[in-house]
This record gives structure tokens, sequence and C-alpha cells, in this order.
């Protein structure tokens, strides 16, 4: 073989790796590290970034020091800069021109013989030079150009450093601060001392309980700033150090010691007035210096894994951080946001003075102008504008102790009106305008208790009143003006019944147009989620048949202060009923909202889950399922947002509309496709249009939106895509009446920086609560994502689903990849190889634990409306902990404005082996045994239109066959098989077609002994019902290959000759060994087994490292075959020795015998001169396997479950505690001595 056909050349196209340095160039320019790359982005405009190189090889970039101009505090950015950036026990000199944008090398890399932690710029007699500080405790002065070493001083306490930080103009004057290993700050300079190199510690701070991390000092201010693990970050008042100020003042005092993060803090920079810190918990706090040491504002972008890079400009505007996901986020901070009184109203809570009669029950929002409304026990409306309370109605002794309120907001002559209904316990529902309460109308819905009241917009206005037994009645009302006097118009509609279930009464409701009527998809209390179709005849037919005479009271229609008369509620006609229901989807503690954007439907409950729904031949059917943050079960609503996020897919204008179009043709036409459907006669014909209206439907975009909702006694503002918290303040729960004021006045939707300044409103201890000031303005801290974050844990699989491009033309191509990770998501990124640019577009969280394989199938690429942007159908499988196995549908597009790949997501299907434990009563009272099961490798064995075979290997010893219906929507365990007995970790199918056209479907499983078995699952495709399928019961035959667990398998296949497939088998472990087994043909020459096994043996190659990640190619080594095995080698090489066994193996009967003569296979291998013909031995039957050793018994009185367990606390019984056993024991021992005398 030609050494160019074997030589295989890898190039990194992108790297996504913890950002380890920041460091901004005035205002304008920030400069970034990521693992040995250095970029330059520009924040002028739209932050982007210009241009990036690698420059230290295999290490990590840890700093980057400028040499910048200070003149008169003013720091200036030349045309040219020098940079010098460190990072393990390298550094190189690097110069940057900001203005031209480019990045050039101007010395050597630097290897040194220490760590490196801190690099200073010092003047010299011939030019600057380079103090570095090492991780020894130790300072060495270097000359940048030549690499030599001028002088090198450590001090005398020899000890290990985490951080340290050089100060001083020059090398006799600089002073060294440096956190040791034993939690202290020690002072000392490298150039006070001559001859020996060795100097003394000057100065010693002691306070912190852990390491310190960052140092950080501010010479304008002579403050020092430390970082430690014991979350804390303190503030000391050292005086003026480095020049003539030495080591500062003699006792430095501590002036502020900071206590805000969650987790061990990383970094710490200095401004002044204002203390930055970011740490492990994912947080950047700003602390207010004259607020007593308060947290002024807290920045959030980053996933887990925490932040590791902070910088902060020197004007003050900027402030970036860098995080463990690969993410780099950027705040504009202006100086309004410093001040002390923006600090208090954001930390404490402000209560409004509620001065009027009786206790507030009910809260509500009022537009967009901060007012206030509120109904009292007293059955008063109050409310709230402009700082002061005013009395808007009064209801009377019907409307006491018991109210519920809703407002809604109507445009009435180009001016906004709001709308006030209140329900009362005998079925009263009083309907007025806030700003004229004289023109309200009582209604009366039935004769109980009015359980609900819901403000439903349309095309015209509807109010809907949950009641007793179920039903819901409906008014539509219209804002009149008559005689310059303002009157509402009410009309009856038919009611609505609701199924029977204990709570019965009404949660959500939305309307959305459909045809000649409409359809209504509601929430229940008990979790269910309802379709109702209203059409034309379906409104109250004695008003309408009245309408043409009458009075208006006849007709059904009543105007002000008319009370609604008792004959309007005996409505003869029965009330609709559902045409389709979800019941119990969103739990049983309820719906909480409903809403319609753009032709999907979106629910939310308090299970923690936001559903994205579609209506298809009056179904409704689940799309996709949105899981909020851990903890955070108690969600209310969700809020989109607007298109201007640039960082955010929205989805462009113009696909909006033609998707918007297309599902309003679908619903206009929805009679129409029923009549059509219902004439199809041929079965085929009617599935095919069901298929395509369900894609037509999952082609509609989603949009991006935030979740509210309670995290303990938090009320919290949440972005799925983001994974970050928006706005969050402390109210109590959710049991509470409150309200959610956002800062947009405009009509068009928010922004998250806008949502993030909002005000919540609540009612708690008869007082009611604000977060901030009605009155007080938005602050002006916006962030900028300039570049996505990935998995702030381990990254655990990888999986490549296709590229996708602007057209056919177009040069610009991009490389669509889905990631799994220890951070229980899975995410969906395209990759431009050119640029290296990575693009995050769907993030999946529905994972309740890590995700450690992914398998995807392509289903179908076409063109997309007969544009240039090519689309693809992909089904993917992921799986991992807690035996979760889920599959989505994606179909990535191409977004014309955003000019980049998007995805569009649904969910198909999802199965738990240990669901059945989930649903028990109960289950707190009893222990399960058995260890959670991980899903370790998973592999296609077959796919079909009609179902999926998917085998999975897990941590169980188990290797399983699950079948997966992508119309049903169901997976079911086909088959299982514990022949390993240990973990499995890897699984690969392999499909072989013999001469005769038959199809062979071959299954390679490796398990942690380093044994790889070979599984023939044919039957399962000739199987007419899988349910009656029982599988193999044993592998075929079973090879040691690896010292230790096989990680992974590879199989790739070759033309043969004589109509044979030769496929070659691969695998890495974790001895550091490759291994591969070539030559496997299939041979159909006998009847009662088609397939045969031959293999050549070479030699093995072993490598240093664990194999995790298989490599397929053509120089890989062979697998070696023992003799005893079922496997013949050819040509015949020297027989391994079989290991010996403890036990021989079971005789063989004549009866075994006669039944099952031994085979013959004949060798076709055209490599062999000889044909050999040998006899197939059978196959060792494998022994029980021995029974693992239990230690002794012990008391136990304490066992913790994860998640959704709860703690159980019992103790063994008497006859099985150690005390019984020793006395047993000495009884024992004494009946033995009796019979022994």
């Amino acid at each position: 073989m030609a050494a160019s056909d074997s030589l295989i050349v890898l190039q990194s196209s992108a790297l996504v790796a913890p950002v380890t340095a920041l460091e901004f160039l005035g205002d304008d320019y920030l400069l970034t590290g990521e693992g040995p790359i250095l970029s330059i982005y520009c924040l002028q405009a739209s932050p982007t970034q210009c241009v990036s190189l690698s420059l230290l090889h295999n290490c990590r970039i840890h700093g980057i020091r400028p040499k910048l101009q200070n003149n008169d505090g003013h720091v200036t950015v030349p045309e040219l800069v020098e940079l010098v950036i460190f990072g393990g026990k390298a550094v190189r000199l690097i110069n940057v021109k900001p203005y031209g944008l480019s990045l050039e090398v101007a010395g050597p890399l630097l290897e040194l013989q220490d760590w490196v932690l801190d690099v200073s710029w010092l003047s010299g007699e011939t030019g600057s030079l380079l103090g570095i500080c090492l991780a020894h405790n130790s300072v060495l002065l270097l000359e940048p150009q030549s690499g030599n070493i001028i002088s090198l001083c450590s001090c005398v306490e020899v000890c290990l450093l985490y951080s340290a930080l050089l100060i001083g103009p020059s090398w006799e004057t600089s002073v060294l601060v440096g956190g040791t290993v034993f939690n202290q700050l020690v002072l000392w300079r490298p150039g006070g001392t001559k001859g020996d190199r060795q100097s003394q510690v000057e100065r010693r701070l002691l306070g912190h309980s852990g390491v310190i991390f960052s140092l950080c000092y501010l010479q304008s201010s002579r403050w020092l700033a430390s970082a430690s693990d014991d979350r804390s970050v303190r503030v000391w008042d050292v005086g003026v150090l480095g020049a003539d100020g030495g080591c500062g003042v003699e006792s430095p005092t501590c002036l502020r010691v900071l206590y805000g993060h969650q987790a061990r803090v990383f970094c710490v920079r200095l401004s002044p007035g204002c203390v930055f810190s970011a740490g492990e918990d994912g947080a950047c706090l700003l602390w207010e210096w004259e607020g007593n040491g308060k947290v002024g504002r807290t920045l959030r972008g980053h996933r887990s894994g925490g932040i590791r890079a902070l910088a902060v400009s020197k004007g003050g505007g900027w402030v970036a951080t860098g995080g463990a996901d690969g993410g780099i986020r950027a705040w504009r901070v202006l100086e309004g946001t410093r001040q002390v009184k923006q600090s208090k109203e954001e930390d404490g809570l402000i209560d409004l003075g509620f001065s009027g009669q009786g206790c507030p029950k009910v809260v509500c929002s009022v537009g967009g102008c901060g007012a206030v409304i509120v109904c009292t026990d007293q059955g008063e409306v109050f409310l709230h504008q402009d700082e002061s309370w005013q009395a808007v109605w009064n209801g009377g002794p019907e409307f006491q102790s018991y109210c519920v309120m809703e407002v809604a907001h109507v445009q009435f002559q180009e001016a906004s009106l709001c709308l006030c209904a209140v329900g009362n316990i005998n079925g009263g529902v009083q309907v007025f305008a806030v700003h004229h309460p004289n023109s309200g109308v009582l209604l009366q819905a039935g004769q109980g208790k009015v359980h609900a009241l819901k403000w439903v917009e349309g095309d015209h206005l509807c109010l809907l009143a949950s009641a007793a037994e179920g039903l819901v009645y409906r008014w539509s009302v219209e804002v009149e003006e008559n005689e310059s006097v303002l009157g509402l118009r009410l009309e009856e509609l038919k009611s609505f019944l609701l199924p029977p279930c204990a709570k019965r009464w009404l949660t959500a409701a939305v309307r959305l147009p459909h045809g000649n009527g409409s359809l209504w998809v509601c929430g229940d209390r008990r979790g269910s989620l309802l379709l109702y179709r209203e059409g034309e005849l379906e409104v109250s037919e004695v008003g309408r048949e009245d309408r043409e005479g009458g009075s208006e009271e006849d007709q059904g229609v009543w105007r002000n202060e008319n009370r609604w008369p008792e004959s309007a509620v005996k409505d003869t006609a029965a009330p609709i009923s559902p045409v389709n229901t979800l019941f119990g989807v969103h739990g049983k503690q309820g719906v909480t909202s409903v809403c319609e954007h753009r032709g999907l439907f979106y629910s939310t409950g308090r299970d923690g889950c936001v559903r994205v729904l579609t209506v298809c031949r009056d179904t409704l059917k689940v799309r996709r399922v949105h899981r909020a943050s851990k903890g955070m079960e108690w969600l209310e609503k969700v809020l989109f947002l607007g298109s201007e996020i640039s960082d955010v897919y929205e989805g462009n204008e113009r696909s909006k509309e033609e998707n918007s179009e297309e599902e309003e043709k679908v619903l206009e036409n929805g009679g129409a496709d029923i009549k059509e459907r219902d004439g199809l006669k041929d079965e085929g014909e009617l599935k095919s249009m069901e298929k395509f209206e369900d894609s037509r439907s999952e082609s509609v975009a989603e949009a991006h939106f935030v979740m509210v909702g309670f995290h303990s006694i938090q009320f919290v503002l949440w972005d799925p895509l983001r994974r970050e918290k928006l706005f969050s303040a402390p109210c109590g729960g959710g049991h509470r009446s409150w309200a959610y004021i956002s800062p947009s006045h405009s009509q068009t939707l928010p922004s998250s920086h806008s949502l993030g300044q909002g005000t919540l409103i609540f009612i708690k201890q008869g007082a009611l609560m604000a977060s901030r000031s009605l009155t007080s303005t938005a602050t002006q801290v916006r962030g900028h994502t300039l570049k996505d974050g990935l998995h702030g844990r381990g990254l655990s699989c990888i999986c490549h689903l296709g590229s996708v491009s602007r057209g056919r033309a177009s040069p610009e191509e991009w490389e669509v990849l889905v990631t799994g990770g220890e951070d229980t998501t899975v995410t969906v990124l395209a990759v431009e190889l050119g640029r290296g640019t990575v693009k995050v577009l769907t993030v999946l969280a529905d994972h309740i634990s890590n995700v450690r394989t992914l398998t995807a199938i392509q289903r179908q690429e076409a063109n997309s409306g007969g544009r240039t942007s090519s689309s693809f159908s992909t089904l993917l499988f992921s799986a991992g902990g807690r035996a979760q196995l889920q599959c989505y549908r994606l179909l990535i597009g191409w977004d014309e404005q955003l000019n980049r790949p998007v995805c569009q997501v649904t969910q198909v299907a999802g199965h738990r082996l240990d669901e059945h434990w989930e649903k028990r009563r109960n289950r707190h009272k009893t222990v399960k045994m058995d260890p959670e099961t991980r899903y370790m490798s998973m592999a296609v064995v077959h796919e079909s239109t009609e179902e999926i075979l998917l085998t999975l290997a897990c941590s169980d010893g188990a290797v399983r066959l699950f079948t997966v219906g992508e119309d049903s929507r169901k997976v079911e365990v086909l088959w299982e098989n514990f022949y390993h007995q240990r973990c499995v970790l890897t699984v690969a199918s392999y499909s072989l077609e013999d001469p005769q056209g038959k199809l062979h479907v071959l299954l390679f499983s490796g398990a942690t002994d380093g044994a790889v078995a070979l599984w023939d699952l044919t039957t399962v495709l000739d199987s007419k019902s899988k349910d009656s399928w029982h599988g193999p019961s044993a592998p075929c035959f079973s090879i040691p290959v690896h010292q230790s667990g096989v990680n992974t398998i590879v199989i790739s296949n070759e033309a043969g000759q004589m109509d044979k497939d030769i496929i070659t088998v691969a695998s890495g472990g974790d001895d550091g060994q490759l291994s591969a087994s070539e030559r496997l043909p299939l041979i159909g020459s006998s009847e009662t087994r088609t397939t045969a096994i031959t293999t050549r043996a070479r030699k093995r190659k072993c490598a240093q490292p664990p194999i995790s990640t298989a490599l397929q190619s053509s120089f890989m080594t062979p697998w070696e075959v023992s003799s005893n095995s079922s496997c013949t080698s050819i040509p015949p090489a020297p027989p391994l020795p079989s290991p010996p066994s403890s036990r021989p193996p079971p005789p063989i009967t004549s009866s075994e015998t006669s039944s099952n003569p031994p085979q013959t296979i004949r060798n076709t291998n055209p490599d062999s001169r000889e044909s050999a013909c040998v006899k197939r031995q059978p196959l060792p039957l494998r022994g029980p396997s021995r029974p693992s050793r239990l230690p002794p018994l012990r008391q136990v009185s304490n066992l913790s479950f994860s998640r959704s367990f709860t703690f159980s606390f019992f103790e063994l019984p008497w006859h099985q505690s150690v005390q019984n056993r020793a006395d047993r024991f000495k009884e024992l021992v004494v009946l033995l001595r009796k019979i022994h005398y």
C-alpha cells in the first residue's frame, strides 16, 4: 500500500472550548482566549468577531497583557499594540493592529520550566522587559524578543501559589502579591535583595478560609481585591504598591467581605466605586461599594460550569464574561446603573400603601401605564395610579368575602379602554369599564359559585365564566357610545361543558378563527386540554331568531345597568362538548394558561412544562414539550419575544407571514378538507393526506418565548433557549395573587432586556408589594452574545446530521451537528467550516440525567417550496441516564433574513424503563432496590416507514431491542438479553445480503470484560408479529479482544469476490488498544445456519490513552482469535493458549451429538493456496455466573434517594442484626464443642 494512501491528516476547522482569558482594548475591542486561539471582537454597533489566530499550540491562554500608554489616567489605543499572552508554561509576544483588525506573531513561543500565573510589562534600560510570576512563588525577568533570562528571584517561603499579581513599573520597585495554598496573601519584592536572590515576606493578609483564585489591584483607590474558594470576595486597603510605596501600609485592613455567590469565586475586577466578581455559579455580580457592599446587579448568561474569565473596560462601559461552556457575553453598563438608589430599589420590596377598606384579595395590572387595580374582601375595587388610590366600584354584600376578578384591554376610538369583570359566590358577574364604572352590566352565570373568569380576544371580545356543574357561560362584549355615554353591549353565546372530574372548572382559554366558525382550546383545573368547535349556528338560537324584530332585551342584548334576567340563563339548547381531550396532560395541579401565536398553541401548567400544540383534523397534537429549569415546577404563562434580538433565531418576517397565511388557509379550509377526506375511499390516499397535513403543521416556525413561573419563593422569568434567568423577585410563591408589568409600552413584542426590567406586584400578608417602583425608569444594561455556549459540563456524544446551504450555487455550507452532555441537554448546532463559526440552533432539555449516546436517521431531503435554500428532515434519538430514550423529528432549513440555518423540532416519543415506578402510589414508602440503568450506546438495526428497530447497550448488563413507531409515537421494548452479566458499553449493527437476496442483520456488543459478542437478529425481520418474537438466547460467539472495557465498535464493508460482502470490525478499549477483524463474509451454504465467520490474524496496535472514539482506517490491525472459539484463522496461525477453566465443560450426550452434527465450513478465501475443510466445534456452554459476595448485614437507619424520591427511615429486624448473628455464632461454637467431646 502506498504511503500516500495510508496517510491521514486532520485539520481543526472550529473549536469550542472554555474561555479562559478576556481583555479590553479601550471600549471598542475585546480580546478573547479560547484554548490556544486568540480572537478579536469589535464592539462597535453590532459586536462581531473579526479575526482569530492559534498561538500556544497545546496550551490554553490564561492571560492577555497589552502594553498600553497611560496619559493622565486615560488609556489610549495606538495603531499597533504589543501583547503578551501566556498559559500553562508558554509565553508569546503578539502584535495587534486594532484599526486594521490583524494579528501578527512578534516572537517565538517561549516554554518555561514552571507554570506561569501572571506577566507584567516592566521598563528597562534598553527597552521593555517582562516580569513573569511562576507557580512556586518565584519571579522571572525576561527579555521578550530573544527570550533570554535576565534575573530570577524566589521567596524564602517556598509554597505553591494559586494566583499571583506583579505590580510596579520596574524590576527594582515591583511587588508580588501571591495567593498561597495556605489561604494567605503574601507580599514581597523580587528586586529588593541581591546575592542569593531570596526575598522575605513583608506583608501577610489573613482571613480567607479557602485558596485564592484571583487578584486585582486598583491604583487610584489603593484597593486590593481577592476572590477565594470560600465563596467570598475580600477588599483590602493596602495603600500604594510598587514604585515608592513598596509593599504598602504596615497593617493592611480588610474593608469589605462580600458574600453573594453560591459557589467558588474564580474572578474579581475593580473599577472606581464598584467591584465585579464571577464564579462557578455562572453569575457575574456588580457590588455597589456605597451601598454597604450589597449586590447592585446580577448578570447571567452562561450554562452550567461557571464563568472562567472576566474583564471590565477601563472606562467602565463594558463588562465581558467567558464561560466554561465556551460562550462569551458582553454587557453595556452605563453610569446610571451604579447609583445606590437603583440598588435599593432592586434589593428591597416597596409597599404601595393600600389605603382602602378591607384586605386586598385580587390584583391585576391596567395596561402599560403602571396602574394597578385591586379587589378587596369587602367587594370594593380600587385603582392605584400616579402613586394614589381611588375607589372605583362597590359591589355590596353579594361580592363580599369571595370574589374573582379579571381585566381586559380593548381599543375604542383610538384609545385603550380597560374592562373589568368581577364574579361572586352566587353566580353573579359584574362587567364595567374601569374609568366608567357606571356603565356596568350584571350578568348571571348559574346559581353556584363562579370559579373563574377569563377574557378571550379575537374578532370580538368574549367573556367566559366557569360556574357550577362544569358549565362555562360565554358572552360577547362590545363597547359603544350612545349619546356621549359610554356603554357595553353584551350578547350571550352557547356555553361549554367541561368533562366530569373532581376539580371541574376552567383555568385557561384561547380562540382561533376556523373556517366559518372558531376553534377553542381550553384548559381545566384537572390538567386537561380541551378542543371545542364553534360554528355560526351555535350562537343562541332564540336570540338570532328574534334579532330581526323586537326589543333588545328579547334579542339577548343588554346595556348599562340592566340586570341579566333569569330567563336568559335557562337556555334549552345543550351546551357544546369538547371534540377532543388530552386528559391530565399537565398533571393533577392543572393548566395555568393557553395562548396562540402564529398558528401554534402554547399551554403551561404546574408540572413545569410548556407544551406546543397543533390542531389537525379536530385533534390536539403535542408537537414539543419545553421544560423549565430544575426546581421551577410552577409555570403561569409564556411571554413572546420580538425579533429585535439579533443573536437568537426568531425567523424571518417573510417566512412568518407565509407560515401565518398558510395556517389561516389551512384553518379556513378545514371543513373542505374534512369533506374531501370523507370522500376518499382509498385508505392509502387518506393516510398520505394525513401525513401531508401533519408535515404542513410541523413546518410552522416556533416562536422564541420566555417562561413565567415560580421557583420556590422566587418569581422567575426563564429563557429556555439561552438557559438563563432574566428576572427574579422574592414574593413567597405562586399561590398568592400577582401581576407582572413589563416596561415595554409599545404594541410590538418585548425583548429579553426589557422583560428583565419589569415590575412584579403581589399581595403578601394583606399588603400590596412591588419589586421596584412603578415610576422608575429601566436601567441601561444590555447584554450581547458574542459567542454561543454549548455544554458547561462534559461532552458525552456527538452526531453529524448533514449539511445545509443557501443554495447550490452558494459556496457557504454549514454542517449540522448534535451534541449531548452531562448537563442533561441536547444541543443542535451549525458549524461553518470556512470561518469556524458555531451557531446554536436549538436546545432540547427533556432528559432528566446525562445524555450518553446519539444516533440519527435522515428521512428526506427536499427543496423547500421551489426556493434555492435546501432543507432536510431527520429523526434524532438520544439516550442516557435513568434509562431514558427520546425521539425527535428535526426539520433543518435556511433562513434568508438571518442568512444561517434554522431548526424546527417535533417531539415524536419518549420512553423510560421505570415509568411504572414513577406512577405508583406511595412509592416513598417502599425501597427501590434496583439500580438506575444507564443507556451507554445505541445503534439502528433496521428502519422502515412504519417502525424503527433500535438496540441499546445498558449498564445493567442487558442488550435491549426497541421498536419505535413514528406514526403511533410509541416506544416499546421488543427483546432483552443479559448474556454479558456486566455493563455493556457499546453496540453496533450491520446488514448483509446473501446471494439469494435475503437480508441478514448482525449485532456486535462489547462489555467491560473486553469481550465482543456477535448476535444474529435476522429472524426479527421475518417475524410477522413482533410481540411473539423472542429473540436469540445467546450470541453466535463471543471473542475476548481487550483487557478491559470495549468503548466503541465500528463496522465498514468492501466489495468481495464471488458476490460476498467483506466487513471489517474495529474496536477501541480502555487498555489503549486499537483492534480490528477483517474478512467476515456471509456464506449461505447451510440451511440451518446461513452465516459463517472467517478471520485473518494480523497484529495488534496499542496506544497509551484509552480509546473512547473508534477510528475507521485501512491500516488498523485485526483481532487475534483463540483456537477454541467458533472462528477459524486462515492462513493457520499458532493458536493462543486457552485460559484455564475452573470447571470442565459438561459432557455431550449421544442424543445431543446425533441431533446436532458438526457443521462443515469450506474456506473460500482467495488468498489461501489450498482449500481447507475444518470441523466446526460446538461452543462450550456458559457456566452459571458465580454469585456476588455480599457484605455482612448491618443495621440501616437512613437511605437517601435522588430526585423525586423521599427519605425513608427504618430499622432491619432483629434476626438480621449484627448482635443477633454474633449470639447465634457463639451458640454454634458451644454446640460444636459439646459434640466434639
